[in-house]
């Protein structure tokens, strides 16, 4: 009589960061600019499963080190947007996550707001994106600063809806 026994893996999925990204639109044709922000706080959990991994994830990210690789671009978004209503940071954290779909809870301007996102495993990065309306966060302020110091590039139009996105580069150990 032959024996044969199946051992499954046991793993433990970590990371050291992440990356928060995000695209706003400009003009009529919604054209698009993104970028990033260069001073972040990330704190992570660990999981044996993605899911469990990224359920209450955090991260703190400074308003002022937005990054959109224009240095000129970049000093009018803190002076007129994020300045404007004094946004010093953004936090987030991922209240659930399962079967692609994550619940995120978002501060920022004070308001805090539980948004959708979608995500992949694509190869050793999860990646997630959502949108979200600067309306709910109170910002048409700060939106109203930025169309009109921006407003011949922008042709006068500068959406409220903003994509918003994560990158985090993963880890297992498996035993």
């Amino acid at each position: 009589m032959l024996v044969a026994t199946v051992s499954f893996a046991e793993c433990t999925y970590h990371s050291e960061n992440a990356k928060v990204t995000w695209t706003a639109f400009k003009t009529y044709a919604k054209a698009g600019v993104g970028g990033t922000f260069d001073r972040t706080v990330y704190t992570p959990k660990t999981g044996r499963s993605v899911e469990e991994f990224l359920s209450g994830s955090r991260i703190s990210i400074a308003a002022a080190s937005v990054n959109t690789g224009n240095a000129g671009r970049d000093a009018t978004l803190v002076s007129s947007f994020f300045n404007i209503q004094k946004i010093s940071a953004i936090d987030a954290v991922i209240v659930s996550a399962k079967e692609g779909k994550a619940l995120v809870e978002i501060t920022m301007n004070d308001i805090r707001k539980t948004i959708p996102m979608r995500y992949n495993l694509v190869e050793t990065k999860i990646i997630g994106k959502g949108v979200i309306d600067l309306a709910d966060f109170a910002m048409l302020p700060s939106l109203g600063a930025i169309n009109k110091a921006c407003y011949d590039l922008h042709e006068g139009k500068t959406w409220q809806d903003v994509e918003i996105g994560f990158e985090i580069p993963i880890a297992s150990d498996c035993r």
